[in-house]
C-alpha cells in the first residue's frame, strides 16, 4: 500500500482539485498519511502572489526533507508557469500540469472508479470536521487579463462545467450528509454551460437537490465573484432562497478609485461598485459582503488610496483581505517604472487590516439578536450565514447546520 499526502496551497478552487486528488487515490487503495510516513507528497501550487511563489518552493524543499524517500508532484498555477524550476530542485520532483493530474494519478495507481457518488463517498469519509464543507468547482480558467494578474496565463482561458456534472456531484455530496456546498471557480460569474448562467444553475440545483425533509437543511454558498457578474437575476434568486442561497458575497474591489481601476484593466468604476452594493442592500438589507483590496499598485497616490478607504467604509464590508501589491513578471503592472516603495504598500495594507477589523466588528454588532443558520465546523464553532466564526458553550455536531440567535458572547465580542 502506497503512504500519501497532498499539500495544498490557495484558493478554494484548489482545495477542491486537492480534495478530489485525496478521494482518487483514497479510492485506489492508497493510504493518506503524515507527511514523514508517505511515498506520494502531491503539493498543488499557487502563483496569485509572488509570496505564494515562495510557500509553493518551501513546500517542495520541505516535503524532499522530511519525506526522505518520496516521490513529489507538483501541480497547480505555479507549477504551470514555471515547471522546470521545480523540477530541478530534486530528481525526485516531477510537475503534472493541473488538467491531466486525475488521468495521470488513475493511470499510476489503477484507480477504475470514477463515479461522483463513490468519489464523494470516500473524500466525506476521509475528511476531519473542519472540512466537513464541501466545495463543488464548476467553471475553470479567466478571460479577463488583469493588469497584475498571472492567473489567466496558467489557468488557461474561462470553461464552464455542464449543469448535468454539477448536478450528479452536489447529489452525491448531499447523499454523504454534506450540509454546506460552497461553489466555486476562478471567474465563477462568467459560469456559462450551454447557455446556463450561474443563476439558472442555482436555480436548477435548488430544484433538483430538493430535501423532502424539512429538518435536512442545506445550503449553497458562491465563493468569490467579480462585481460585474452580479446580476438582477442572482440578487432576486438570493434573497428569495430563504437562507438556501447563503446572503454572503465576496466581491473583489481591489481598489476604490476609478483611475486605478482603469490602469488595473478592471472592467468597472468605483461608482459602479458602489451602486451593486446599494442593489445588493436593498434586496437583501442583513446581506454580508467581503472583498479583497491591493494596496500599493504601481502609481496609486494618497489620494487614491483614500478614495479606497472611503468606499470600503461605504460599503459597510464584514471583511476586507488587503495586501501588498506583488510584482508579476510577465504582467502589464509590472512593467511600470512607478512602482510604490515597499514600506508605503506595507503601511498601507495595514490600515486595510485595521479597517477590517473596525468594519468586522460594526457587522458583528449588527447582527447582534437576529437569526441565522450557523454550520458546525467543530463541536463547539461554526460560520453562520453571513461568515462569521460563532462560539458555543455546548457542543454540537460538527457538520450540522443549526438556526441560532446570535448573542454578543458567541460573536467573540
Amino acid at each position: 500500500m502506497t503512504n500519501f499526502t497532498v499539500v495544498n496551497l490557495g484558493c478554494k478552487v484548489n482545495r477542491v482539485e486537492s480534495d478530489d486528488y485525496e478521494a482518487l487515490l483514497l479510492n485506489a487503495g492508497l493510504k493518506e498519511s503524515p507527511l514523514e510516513d508517505s511515498d506520494l507528497v502531491i503539493i498543488n501550487s499557487c502563483a496569485v502572489t509572488g509570496e505564494a511563489e515562495k510557500k509553493t518552493r518551501k513546500a517542495v524543499r520541505h516535503a524532499l526533507a522530511h519525506a526522505a524517500d518520496a516521490e513529489v508532484l507538483v501541480t497547480g498555477c505555479a507549477a504551470a508557469l514555471d515547471p522546470q524550476s521545480y523540477e530541478a530542485l530534486d530528481g525526485r520532483v516531477k510537475t503534472v500540469p493541473k488538467g491531466e493530474m486525475e488521468s495521470y494519478l488513475d493511470r499510476r495507481f489503477s484507480s477504475s472508479c470514477h463515479d461522483e457518488s463513490d468519489l464523494a463517498s470516500s473524500l466525506t469519509s476521509a475528511l476531519s470536521f473542519s472540512r466537513l464543507r464541501r466545495g463543488v468547482k464548476i467553471q475553470d480558467g479567466c478571460d479577463h487579463a488583469c493588469s497584475y494578474c498571472v492567473v489567466s496565463i496558467a489557468r488557461g482561458p474561462a470553461v464552464s462545467f455542464e449543469s448535468d456534472q454539477v448536478i450528479k456531484r452536489v447529489k452525491a455530496l448531499r447523499s454523504q450528509g454534506v450540509r454546506e456546498i460552497v461553489l466555486t471557480g476562478i471567474n465563477l460569474g462568467s459560469y456559462n454551460a450551454s447557455g446556463l448562467t450561474l443563476a439558472g444553475l442555482l436555480r436548477l440545483l435548488l430544484n433538483e437537490c430538493a430535501d423532502k425533509n424539512p429538518e435536512e437543511f442545506w445550503r449553497l454558498r458562491l465563493s468569490s465573484i467579480e462585481p460585474m457578474d452580479v446580476d438582477d437575476e442572482l440578487i432576486e434568486l438570493m434573497a428569495s432562497s430563504e437562507g438556501r442561497i447563503c446572503r454572503h458575497l465576496h466581491l473583489p474591489l481591489q481598489s476604490g478609485s476609478s483611475r486605478v481601476l482603469k490602469e488595473m484593466y478592471r472592467p468597472y468604476r468605483a461608482e459602479d461598485f458602489e451602486k451593486l452594493v446599494g442593489r445588493l442592500r436593498k434586496a437583501m438589507p442583513d446581506v454580508a459582503l467581503t472583498t479583497d483590496i491591493i494596496a500599493g499598485f504601481p502609481g496609486e497616490t494618497e489620494e487614491d488610496f483614500e478614495e479606497t478607504l472611503a468606499l470600503a467604509r461605504e460599503s459597510a464590508f464584514s471583511r476586507i483581505h488587503g495586501f501588498p501589491y506583488s510584482l508579476r513578471e510577465g504582467t502589464p503592472a509590472a512593467k511600470r517604472p512607478d512602482q510604490i516603495p515597499p514600506e508605503i504598500k506595507r503601511e498601507r495594507a495595514q490600515r486595510l487590516r485595521e479597517l477590517s477589523e473596525s468594519l468586522e466588528r460594526k457587522d458583528k454588532l449588527r447582527r447582534q439578536g437576529s437569526k441565522e443558520w450557523v454550520f458546525m465546523e467543530s463541536a463547539q464553532s461554526g460560520r453562520s450565514e453571513s461568515y462569521h466564526l460563532v462560539y458555543l458553550t455546548e457542543a454540537q455536531s460538527p457538520g450540522s447546520l443549526l438556526s441560532l440567535t446570535l448573542e454578543k458572547d458567541m460573536l467573540g465580542l
